[in-house]
């Protein structure tokens, strides 16, 4: 696989502390790493620099192999999608919501009533079309959010942490559908969580960031086999392992 993202050296602080250090990082064209960590270790705040809403102090992002600092705000985030924990629905119909990035960029009317309802069937919610978003329920709502970024057809989806509020029932379907999703469509999906069963469900690899410092990346079953440092082993060793009930 080839690198869709390529970090280097990168450095990002929040007021005067480092937030985030990474040394290397590439993204595979393709596929789903799930970003791991205890709270406040950084995991956030590496979604949020690749989404351009935080600017990092040094370092190097490459997108396709060219660097991205040389593409606009614009043209960088229209290759970029970010569904957040919470959905941040407009107050409007389910259409208008998953329609509006699509209206955003100037998408003929024609193609928006074709496209908008093949992912609203995608994510299950096509009859809710009509609703209006304050009535939707989370699990609902947090569907509508996943097709307002997949109608948009990004090249790179960030997902932060958008199951940790849902029951257990709720966000075990969801992920199965979105697991489908994503192998259906090759989208390429950075998903911050701090659920090892999710991370393990959802992904082929994962990047453990500990201390707001990257630690370890590789397939769950080897991070899970062999630890990096004993902070890793600390980590994965507190959590429920990847086939453990509370996965659902």
């Amino acid at each position: 696989m080839t690198a869709l993202v390529e970090i280097r050296d990168l450095l990002v602080k929040r007021g005067e502390h480092p937030a985030l250090q990474l040394d290397h990082l590439a993204i595979q064209n393709g596929e789903a790493l799930a970003v791991v960590g205890p709270n406040g270790a950084g995991k956030s705040t590496l979604l949020l620099t690749l989404a351009r809403l935080l600017k990092p102090e040094r370092g190097e992002i490459r997108f396709n192999g060219q660097q991205a600092s040389a593409e606009s705000d614009t043209a960088y985030r229209r290759r970029v999608a970010l569904v957040m924990q919470d959905p941040l629905l407009f107050d409007a119909s389910v259409f208008e919501n998953v329609a509006s990035g699509l209206r955003f960029r100037g998408i003929a009317r024609g193609k928006i009533r074709h496209k908008v309802p093949l992912w609203l069937e995608r994510l299950d919610v096509r009859h809710l079309a009509q609703r209006r978003a304050g009535e939707l329920s989370g699990g609902e709502a947090q569907r509508v959010s996943l097709a307002r970024a997949l109608v948009l057809e990004p090249q790179l989806l960030l997902l932060d942490e958008p199951f940790s509020a849902l029951d257990p029932p709720t966000r075990g379907r969801l992920l199965d559908d979105l697991g489908a999703l994503l192998k259906e469509t090759a989208t390429t999906t950075i998903f911050v969580t701090h659920d090892l069963p999710e991370a393990s469900q959802l992904a082929s690899r994962m990047a453990v960031i500990i201390g707001n410092r990257l630690r370890q990346v590789g397939s769950p079953e080897m991070v899970f086999a062999a630890p990096a440092d004993e902070e890793v082993a600390r980590f994965v060793n507190h959590k429920a392992r990847p086939d453990s009930k509370q996965a659902r």
